[in-house]
């Protein structure tokens, strides 16, 4: 969502002496794993946070609607703010506002303060996700001039999808062997926030600081290709809808229904279908669009139909083998819709563009699960899990129709 600025030569924080480009981009990189690891801490310990305080998994997808919600808002209202205040006038405070976040965590006793928690972690991560990935672009360019964006590209792939796959199982080892579980994973990630903050100051600037009127995110729809535009929109929203299921509630039905309350185990899930995306990402990310979206839906699919079967016959085997499918689904299909979204839109408002998509993507997150969770309310989770999936199938298959066709 953020395009890339060059500006060179580069520049440190006035007093310090800032380390190299080439140190530099690992330093970045470093930082946005901690940064996405730490949003999705809370995946296995919400199971805990329901025993403790008494509600609903319907009160989980809102906790998790709360990071969605703040992801989208700091998305649209700061996450371009560093084309021209500079990428490290950004990030730094963005990784010391999910530090707040982290103490917040640490000492809330009710929901109201998990929620606020939950929300600040979003406005981070909207913050941090397009001003690291535009970071790592620069620094590898002025480090490596002559070389392609491939390794940028890779990194920032890594650091995403792979943070939001550690988080979870770092937080879940901890909470299931050490004493402490729903602050000790909290502190632990408030000092790797905190050192990250602290490195990220030394990191040369990429960009000439200038002075701009702000203005919020705009989201461009490309004219000549609206239906093919909504099309992949449809497809983000179903991909980023079954993300949301294994970040919210896939935990408390590996607890419930398959009768398995580990905390270990219910972030190596989270950490198997993140780890699944990010693969697939890296794998497919030389294929054509239509290949990547007929493997995206297809796969996707298939994970989702072998879930909700392990959720009827109580299978652990066949819900890991369906987590790994569908998280495979998920990042090559998501691949898909902004490589398509890239080509349909002009340079120009290529970011504008992919905005959208990104609104589509963070809806798809938050509504379904909520749908869900107010579902389980009134029907067994087996149930509402077999609607959900059938209904993210139907939009997948829908926006592939149109995306495939010529």
């Amino acid at each position: 969502m953020s395009n890339p600025t060059t500006a060179l030569p580069l520049t440190g924080a006035p007093g310090r002496r800032p380390v190299g480009a080439g140190s530099g981009f690992w330093v970045i990189a470093s930082a946005f794993l901690v940064a996405m690891a730490y949003s999705t801490v809370p995946t296995p310990l919400y199971v805990l946070y329901q025993q403790r305080d008494h509600f609903s998994s319907f009160v989980v997808t809102v906790l998790f609607a709360a990071y969605a919600i703040g992801v989208v808002l700091s998305l649209f209202l700061a996450g371009h703010v560093s084309d021209w205040v500079g990428r490290r006038k950004v990030l730094v405070p963005a990784l010391l506002l999910e530090a707040a976040s982290a103490v917040l965590f640490m000492v809330a006793t009710t929901v109201p303060e998990l929620f606020i928690a939950r929300l600040l972690t979003g406005v981070g991560v909207g913050m941090i996700t397009a001003t690291a990935t535009a970071y790592l672009s620069e620094l590898h360019r002025s480090h490596r001039p002559r070389a392609g964006l491939g390794r940028a590209e890779l990194v920032a792939t890594a650091a995403n999808l792979g943070g939001l796959g550690v988080g979870p199982l770092v937080s879940g080892v901890l909470a299931q062997y050490v004493t402490g579980p729903l602050t000790t994973p909290y502190a632990v990630f408030l000092v790797l926030l905190l050192v990250s903050a602290a490195t990220v100051a030394f990191v040369p600037e990429t960009v000439v600081v200038e002075s701009r009127t702000y203005r919020p995110q705009r989201v461009s729809v490309p004219e000549l290709a609206r239906a093919h535009y909504f099309a992949a929109g449809a497809a983000a929203f179903a991909a980023f809808a079954t993300l949301g299921l294994f970040t919210s509630l896939a935990p408390a039905f590996v607890a419930t229904t398959l009768h398995l309350p580990s905390r270990a185990l219910a972030g190596g899930v989270a950490f198997l279908v993140f780890g699944a995306a990010a693969s697939t990402q890296i794998l497919f990310r030389r294929k054509e669009t239509r290949h990547q979206l007929t493997i995206g839906i297809a796969t996707m699919g298939v994970g989702l139909a072998v879930v909700t079967l392990s959720m009827f016959v109580v299978s652990l085997p066949l819900f890991l083998v369906g987590g790994v499918a569908a998280g495979a689904g998920i990042g090559v299909l998501f691949k898909g819709s902004v490589s398509t979204v890239a080509a349909l839109s002009s340079p120009t408002s290529r970011g504008e563009a992919l905005a959208g998509l990104f609104l589509a993507g963070y809806v798809g997150l938050a509504v379904p699960v909520l749908i869900l969770g107010a579902a389980t309310q009134f029907v067994a989770a087996k149930y509402a899990l077999l609607g959900f999936s059938a209904a993210v199938l139907v939009i997948s298959v829908a926006a592939g129709r149109r995306l495939l066709k010529d």
